[in-house]
Order: structure tokens, then C-alpha cells, then sequence
């Protein structure tokens, strides 16, 4: 389908669905298009009494829907998949306005949050239980669903999170509450809309509003004992301490990282210079991403050689309007992540580090929206503040190293655990450091690329559970045991 133009999507009235139906709330909050700064639409800003309606009527949806075979309830949500992708042009369209990414990258977006959907309606017959033979009597385990649970979404992957997270909980027989991100709600908003013509009502719906209000009004409903959270440590910390003063719940985290590229002196400089580039999802999310390679390691022997590559391609990205197809990287999301980053580039200065790509605001975009160029800093230290903290920004540092044990040491200093990525020949030093990297996904000699259908999730701060795999599909059921007495 055609997408809506961008005049259209300032006009159209945004609303939160209920019995396929718009649903009336009184509060409303602004979205702004990032690209210029200024406001783009209203949306509702929903309180404790809307997530009360939304969630009973959930509940209701439910019990029905849990009792169906899984393979059947794979099956409608196959057909909801097959509706989006009559829509992708206009859902990329909107993730590309309200959050400032380029339009080529969201049509990436939703077609990989689709397949992923698709991948856990092929893994529907893995909810069967198990015989154990523990005794001369029958013993099995049946896996159940929760009843209502909450998907929390992030606002760097707007659609893909939506759908690709909200398909597991739903092919469990779980209804789902969706909470949309603060500041990319609207592909959230219009998903839950083209769910009502296919799913059975109210077993997929959409919350919007901001965080704290909305959010924690999901977290502390008594209702939902299983939640998935996607974004900020800070944040991550705050649900688990919300949820706990109400209940007993199950919660996943998704959270930040400040992910390492270590290259050893071996290592083929030219790809890993285009993996550094690649990993900092500079053209995907301008460096707004929890797996970005944010820091490169380099050993000290090659380390010119790797910089002058790296900086060499990164000047080369072409930054401006997300809806231009030449455009290659947008801007950052918000005025708030504007300053955040900006502040880390003069941090890093500050600390000794040097610009040796970008640095600053681009020349071609003019005084409005939040953009920044692509930034690439030499000689950080390396328990610096840049090299510490996560920026969630288009900033890359360069670190160097002397061996092996330093290039560890440096990349377990910082609080998150999220990828590695290891480059080097030598097979038994890439298993080696990967077995000792503190990183829940590492990749060797590649670049911060996930694979469909692996496990995916942190260690240390960067969250629990493991998502995109059979581990979310069952981590969304309770395993029920029973013995039948012979």
C-alpha cells in the first residue's frame, strides 16, 4: 500500500484501540519529528484507568485464546503478518517520521520483525511438554500460558519491536498489552489498529503515553505477572523494583551495552575497519542501538592502519533527511539525546581523546532537528567516562592494546554484557577469548549482526532472559507438572 504522506500523518487523529474501535482518552502528549525539532502529533497519554480497561478486556480475549492448539493460534498470527506486510510502505513511512531513521532501513526493519514473527509461528509445536520417566506412573509437563502479559518496546526499532516481540506472547496464548515507545509510538499505535481486523478482539493492544505514568501503571497491574522490557539499565531497574511491590513476577531485560570489537595484530584490517563501521549502526539507528559496537579495540601494532580505514568510511556516510533515499543516517531522536551526545564527544575530549571523524553538528542540515555527525574518537582511555558510559549515539571510540589479557581486561571493565565481537585467524585464541569475554552474543570475525532463531540477551547490566529464539517463545509459559498415578 501506498504510505501515508507526511502532511497526512500531522492530520490523521492518533488513538489507542479497544473492541476494534478508537478508544476515548482525555490526556495527550506531543510527539515531535526529530528531523526538525518540531512537533508532528498528539497522542494519548494513557493513566492508570485506561491500562485498567485495556488490560480486563485483555483478560477476557484471553481464555479463549489460550485454550486454542498452538499451532492454530500460529496460524492467525501468520494472517496478521501477511496483513502488515500489505502495509510495510506506511509503516516504515511512520517509524522513519517520528523517529528520524532512514526510510530504507525501516523497510528493513519491518521486514525482519515480520520473518522474525514468522519464525516463532514455526516453532508453535515446541510448546509440547514432556514425559519423564521418573517412576513406574505417567509424568508429563504441559507448558501454559501466563494470561495477560506486557511487551515494553524501545523506541530505536519502533515496528520491529512491536511486532517481532509481541508474537512470541501471543502464539504461547498469552494476551498482550503493548506499551508504545515515548517518542516513536505511531507504528505501535497503527499495528494494534490492523490487529483488530485479524486477531480476536482485544487480545492485542496498544498503550500509549509517557513512561512513567503509562509504563509503570503496566508494571504494577496485578493482572500481569510476565513482563519484557526493552531499553535503558535505569529503567530496567525501576520495573523490577515497581513489579516486586506488587507480586511475584516474571520479568526479561533487554538493556544497554557498551560492546566491544577487539582486533588482534592477525586480523584482516580492511574488514574489520567496514565492521567497525558496520556495528556502530550509524546508517541503521545513527549509533542508537543497545548492540553497537561502540568501542574498538585495536592492537597497538595495526591500530593506525585500522583508524585511518574507519574514519576514511565514516566521513563518507551521507547524513539528512530520513525520507531522501541518498540519505544514509538521520538524526537522534530527541533534543534530550542531541545534548547526551554532543556531551560525550566534548567528555571524550576533554579526557585526551581525539576527533578523527566528524565531531560535531553536520554543515548540509541546516539549524533545526537533532542531527549529529557520525563521530569516530582516537586514543580514549580506556576507564574513561566515554569509554564507560553508553552514549546510545552516532560516537565511536578507538582504544589500542598490547596483548591478548589487556584486550580482555579492557573489555570486561564496564558494567554491560551485552555482544563482543573478536577478530582474528587463530581459531584456538578466537574460541579462547570468546569463552572469556563477558558478552551473552558474541560474534568472531563478523560484525553486530543477529541471527534469526539464536538466543539473544546480556550479562551483568545488560539484562536476563534470552530473546529471537525458543527461549522467549517458552519463557512466555509456566510449566505445569502432573502425575497420574498408575
Amino acid at each position: 500500500m501506498t504510505p501515508l504522506s507526511s502532511n497526512a500523518v500531522k492530520e490523521r487523529q492518533w488513538h489507542v484501540t479497544l473492541d476494534g474501535e478508537p478508544y476515548a482518552v482525555n490526556n495527550h502528549y506531543s510527539v515531535e519529528n526529530p528531523s526538525t525539532g518540531e512537533h508532528l502529533v498528539d497522542v494519548p497519554d494513557c493513566g492508570p484507568e485506561v491500562v485498567d480497561v485495556m488490560v480486563d478486556a485483555a483478560d477476557r480475549a484471553q481464555r479463549e485464546w489460550g485454550v486454542l492448539p498452538p499451532r492454530q493460534r500460529a496460524t492467525v498470527v501468520r494472517r496478521l503478518v501477511a496483513l502488515l506486510r500489505e502495509h510495510r510502505a506506511e509503516i516504515a513511512h511512520l517509524d522513519a517520521v517520528d523517529g528520524g531513521f532512514p526510510l530504507t532501513m525501516m523497510e528493513v526493519d519491518v521486514d525482519a520483525g515480520l520473518e522474525m514473527a514468522e519464525i516463532f509461528a514455526d516453532m508453535a509445536l515446541s510448546l509440547g511438554g514432556r514425559t519423564i520417566p521418573v517412576s513406574e506412573n505417567l509424568h508429563y509437563t504441559t507448558q501454559q500460558p501466563y494470561g495477560v502479559v506486557a511487551r515494553i518496546g524501545a523506541f530505536n526499532h519502533p515496528f520491529f519491536f512491536a511486532i517481532s516481540k509481541v508474537a512470541a506472547p501471543l502464539i504461547a496464548g498469552n494476551a498482550v498489552i503493548l506499551k508504545a515507545p515515548d517518542q516513536t509510538p505511531l507504528s505501535s499505535l497503527r499495528l494494534a489498529e490492523l490487529a483488530a481486523q485479524v486477531l480476536p478482539k482485544n487480545l492485542l493492544l496498544t498503550v500509549s503515553g509517557r513512561g512513567a505514568r503509562a509504563g509503570g501503571s503496566i508494571v504494577r497491574h496485578p493482572l500481569i505477572r510476565r513482563i519484557g522490557f526493552i531499553g535503558a539499565p535505569e529503567t530496567g531497574r525501576q520495573i523490577q523494583r515497581d513489579a516486586a511491590a506488587v507480586g511475584v513476577k516474571n520479568i526479561s531485560l533487554e538493556l544497554g551495552g557498551k560492546n566491544a570489537q577487539i582486533v588482534m595484530e592477525d586480523a584482516d584490517v580492511s574488514a574489520a575497519a567496514s565492521a567497525a563501521v558496520q556495528g556502530m549502526n550509524f546508517t541503521w539507528t545513527a549509533g542508537q542501538s543497545c548492540g553497537s559496537t561502540s568501542r574498538l579495540l585495536v592492537h597497538e601494532s595495526i591500530a593506525s592502519a585500522v583508524m585511518d580505514r574507519v574514519a576514511a568510511l565514516v566521513d563518507e556516510i551521507r547524513v539528512g533527511d530520513p525520507l531522501d533515499a541518498e540519505t544514509q543516517m538521520g538524526p537522534v531522536v530527541s533534543e534530550a539525546q542531541y545534548r547526551k551526545t554532543l556531551g560525550a564527544i566534548e567528555s571524550g575530549k576533554s579526557d585526551g581523546a581525539r576527533v578523527i571523524a566528524g565531531g560535531g553538528r553536520p554543515d548540509n542540515v541546516g539549524d533545526m532537528g537533532w542531527y549529529v555527525q557520525p563521530t569516530v574518537l582516537a586514543d580514549v582511555h580506556p576507564y574513561s567516562r566515554l569509554a564507560q558510559e553508553e552514549v546510545f549515539g552516532p560516537v565511536l571510540s578507538v582504544t589500542t592494546f598490547k596483548n591478548e589479557n589487556e584486550a580482555l581486561e579492557i573489555a570486561n571493565s564496564v558494567q554491560y554484557g551485552l555482544t563482543a565481537s573478536i577478530w582474528t585467524r587463530d581459531v584456538g585464541r578466537a574460541h579462547r577469548m570468546a569463552s572469556k569475554v563477558d558478552a551473552g552474543y558474541v560474534l568472531i570475525n563478523g560484525a553486530s549482526r543477529h541471527y534469526w532463531g539464536l538466543p539473544f540477551g546480556g550479562v551483568k547490566s545488560s539484562g536476563v532472559g534470552r530473546e529471537e529464539s525458543l527461549e522467549e517463545l517458552v519463557s512466555y509459559t509456566e510449566t505445569k507438572t502432573t502425575t497420574v498415578v498408575l
